[in-house]
């Protein structure tokens, strides 16, 4: 049976620390805040906007919400973040993403107005640069930092190991990849037009899979010794007796007997990455210091 790397108890450690330095702030009279932009009514961004605000009370970060309707324009997003730009009371500003309709063929240009050190989720191209370079511009995307909290959290250095990650997208795939060289590991990227991804997979002493594919890692892709790191949310209509429910890329069923340690989904990775949204917050605050 394998360890359950539980996101529980490190998100629990992260806000406990990050809770501590928040109220450091406001002895200072600093009061860390996030802005979060939501355009229209998406089921998911209002599901993770809930999931932020209790996460935010629980680390003693305000949020903000700047709500605008599905069909605002272009210019009037960009004359919003502006805005947020020049509001020195907001220290971390959250885009929700993908933009509704024609928006989204522009995305990249109404992200790339918000100022880096208010990037608290790697949505401005500066803030990849940091990324790739190892440099302190803005802030890296929260979903592969979580990965990394994790693997600290339990004890796992990622260092002279050889790690496969699934998925190559900027979002995850790419960004975790650079994460994991940056602390020494020996990356092997694996996508869509990747031969015999299982082959390789199998030979890895880590796995990220990000691949966003409801079953797509199976028992052929690992073998005993290995961590799995399963980013993924998928929904399995399969689940709670046909009620349906969330499930990563693994198999579970298969993997987790064979393998040495894995996250669950959920309960693993997505239970970090707003504790890591939240330190990056008052990150933010603390470098106005």
């Amino acid at each position: 049976m394998a360890k359950l790397l539980s996101g529980k108890e490190v998100s629990a450690s992260l806000n406990s620390n990050v809770r501590e330095r928040a109220e450091a702030l406001r002895a200072r009279g600093i009061t860390p805040k996030l802005a979060i932009v939501r355009c229209g009514e998406n089921p998911s961004d209002l599901a993770y906007e809930r999931g932020a605000a209790k996460r935010a009370e629980a680390c003693g970060v305000e949020i903000e919400n700047v709500l605008y309707p599905e069909d605002v324009t272009k210019e009037e997003l960009i004359t919003g973040i502006e805005k947020l730009n020049g509001d020195d009371s907001i220290h971390g500003v959250l885009l929700f993403r993908p933009l509704p309709g024609e928006l989204r063929k522009c995305e990249s240009e109404i992200a790339n107005h918000l100022l880096p050190e208010k990037d608290v989720d790697c949505m401005t191209d500066l803030s990849h640069v940091g990324v790739y370079t190892g440099k302190e511009l803005g802030f890296p995307p929260c979903t592969p930092e979580a990965c990394m909290k994790i693997l600290d959290f339990y004890g796992i250095d990622p260092k002279g190991k050889n790690v496969v990650v699934i998925g190559r997208s900027l979002v995850v795939g790419k960004p975790v990849t650079m994460m994991l060289m940056g602390r020494h590991a020996t990356v092997t990227v694996c996508h869509t037009r990747t031969v015999d991804v299982a082959g390789i997979a199998s030979k890895a002493d880590i796995i990220v899979t990000a691949a966003g594919v409801l079953k797509s890692l199976t028992k052929d892709f690992v073998r005993p010794g290995q961590i799995v790191i399963d980013v993924s949310i998928n929904w399995d209509p399969a689940k709670k007796d046909g009620r349906g429910g969330m499930a990563g890329d693994a198999v579970f069923e298969e993997v987790e007997p064979i393998v040495d340690a894995i996250t669950p989904v959920p309960g693993g990775v997505g239970t970090v990455t707003t504790s890591v949204l939240m330190e990056h917050v008052v990150k933010a605050a603390e470098k106005l210091i």
